[in-house]
C-alpha cells in the first residue's frame, strides 16, 4: 500500500480507511489477529480485511456493514490524528496549483505538522519529484517520518528536525517552490530564496493574522521576490434538497379574464398560465447554503523569485 501507487488488494501492514458515511470515517492500520470495534460490530482484520479488495463491503458482527476505501491525501485530511492546526483541501487546492507543482518538481515545506499538505504535496511531485519538509519540533519531526515509512511514500520525502528561520532547508538552488506555515515566516524568506533555483521558483507563505502578513510582504520585497499577491479561500457550500412554494393567489387575474370573455375550454387558451393555476404549493429542488459554513482559515501570500 502507497498513497502514491495504489494497490487492489487489502495487505497486512497497510493504511486503510473504514467508511461508515460521509460524516463518519476513520484510519485503521490492518494487522493480522486485530479487531476493529464500530458502531455496527467488530471487524476481523484476519478475515473480513486482509485479501479483501479495496472498496469491498464489509458486514460486521452485529450486521451492519460498512467500506474499506484505500487512502489518498483527501481521506488523510479528514481523517488524520492532529498534531497541530491543518490545512484542509481548500487551501491545499489552491496551494498546489499556484506554486505549479507538478510530477518532478522540488519543494520545500515548514512547517510540517501533522503533514496534511505534506501528503498532497508528495502525492502532486511523484514519481520523480521530492519533498524537503522542516519541522522544529523534535517528536512531531519523527512522528511524520513514522507515517510517510507506514504510507510507503518515504523515498519521497525527507524530513528535517531543525528551525527554518536559523538553519534554512539544508538545501540550496534547487527547489521549484517553497511553501511556509510558521509564526514568523518573514524570518525565513532568506533562506526561502536560497533554496530556491535560480530564477522562476514560487513562494507561498499561510497566515491566519493580516499583520504576519504586512511583514512577510515586506520582506519578500526586500529579497527580490516579484508578483506578489495575497488571497483568501471561504468554501461556501450548498444542499440540494427539495423544497415548497405556495403558488401564489391569481384570483383578480382569473376574475379579469372571466369578465373580458376568456373561455378555459377554448383550445385556443389552453396554453395560457392562468388555465393551469390551481391554489395549493409546488415542489421542486432548489440548492440551500448551509446555516454554519467555515469561515477564515488563514491568508495565502504568493510570489515569484525574479
Amino acid at each position: 500500500m502507497s498513497f502514491v501507487e495504489y494497490g487492489d488488494t487489502i495487505k497486512d501492514g497497510d493504511t486503510a480507511i473504514v467508511f461508515l458515511g460521509h460524516e463518519s470515517m476513520f484510519p485503521v492500520k490492518v494487522q493480522h489477529g486485530t479487531v476493529t470495534q464500530t458502531k455496527y460490530g467488530v471487524i476481523r482484520h484476519s478475515t473480513d480485511l486482509i485479501g479483501k479488495k479495496y472498496g469491498s463491503k464489509v458486514t460486521c458482527s452485529k450486521g451492519g456493514w460498512v467500506f474499506i476505501l484505500h487512502p489518498t491525501p483527501e481521506l488523510w485530511t479528514m481523517n488524520l490524528p492532529h498534531r497541530t492546526q491543518i490545512l484542509y483541501s481548500t487551501d491545499i487546492s489552491i496551494i498546489t496549483m499556484m506554486l505549479e507543482l507538478k510530477p518532478g518538481s522540488i519543494v520545500c515545506e515548514s512547517g510540517t505538522g501533522s503533514g496534511s499538505l505534506s501528503h498532497a504535496l508528495i502525492r502532486t511531485v511523484a514519481p520523480t519529484g521530492h519533498l524537503y519538509t522542516v519541522e522544529f519540533h523534535q517528536q512531531r519531526a519523527e512522528k511524520a517520518r513514522e507515517e510517510f515509512r507506514e504510507h510507503g511514500v518515504e523515498h519521497l520525502v525527507t524530513v528535517t528536525n531543525q528551525d527554518v528561520c536559523k538553519n534554512g532547508f539544508g538545501v540550496s538552488n534547487i527547489a521549484d517552490a517553497v511553501f511556509l506555515d510558521i509564526p514568523s515566516p518573514w524570518e525565513a524568506i532568506g533562506h526561502a530564496k536560497s533554496a530556491l533555483k535560480a530564477e522562476g521558483g514560487r513562494i507561498c507563505s499561510f497566515s491566519p493574522c493580516i499583520e504576519q502578513v504586512q511583514r512577510t510582504c515586506l520582506a519578500m520585497e526586500e529579497y527580490g521576490f516579484t508578483e506578489i499577491n495575497t488571497l483568501e479561500i471561504l468554501l461556501r457550500v450548498y444542499n440540494v434538497r427539495t423544497i415548497s412554494l405556495q403558488i401564489p393567489d391569481l384570483g383578480k387575474a382569473a376574475e379579469d379574464n372571466s369578465s373580458s370573455g376568456f373561455d378555459s375550454s377554448n383550445p385556443s387558451h389552453q396554453g395560457s398560465p392562468c388555465a393551469n393555476l390551481q391554489q395549493g404549493t409546488v415542489q421542486f429542488k432548489s440548492g440551500v447554503p448551509l446555516r454554519e459554513v467555515v469561515g477564515h482559515t488563514g491568508y495565502l501570500t504568493f510570489a515569484t523569485k525574479s
